[in-house]
């Protein structure tokens, strides 16, 4: 019997969900967007007290890259001081099934939690 012929495939078409985990849980994504969500319309100074471990630049990176994936708006108010703010888009809004169902798994933590302390403890004694 003949082995099949292999066929390199890219990522993509391996796993079709492989490009949305890539624009919607690269860093910072998450919390940027739970932000927006929970709480409305921001300007950055709000987004980022609420996200205090990202830094400032970092922020405007993501902020950027949501904007140009079309799941948070920005809004430009020419005022003085100028004014911008940000906000969920409907496309991003689309997403909170699929948020929900991850926070419905997150109970399964506890086993990840569980399976790692027992790896690491097998781990050590065979190191032994």
């Amino acid at each position: 019997m003949e082995a099949p012929e292999v066929t390199e495939t890219t990522p993509e078409l391996a796993c079709p969900i492989a490009p949305i985990v890539d624009i919607v849980f690269s860093r910072w994504t998450t919390p940027i967007l739970w932000a927006l969500n929970e709480y409305g319309r921001q300007r950055f100074v709000e987004l980022h007290r609420r996200i205090a471990t990202i830094t400032p630049k970092v922020l405007t990176q993501r902020l950027r890259q949501l904007e140009r994936d079309g799941l948070v708006t920005r809004t430009y108010h020419a005022e003085v001081p100028p004014r911008v703010e940000y906000e969920i888009s409907e496309l991003g809004r689309s997403l909170g099934p699929m948020f929900a169902t991850l926070a419905e798994w997150s109970p399964n933590l506890a086993k990840v939690a569980d399976a790692r302390a027992d790896y690491d403890d097998r781990s050590r004694s065979s190191a032994r």
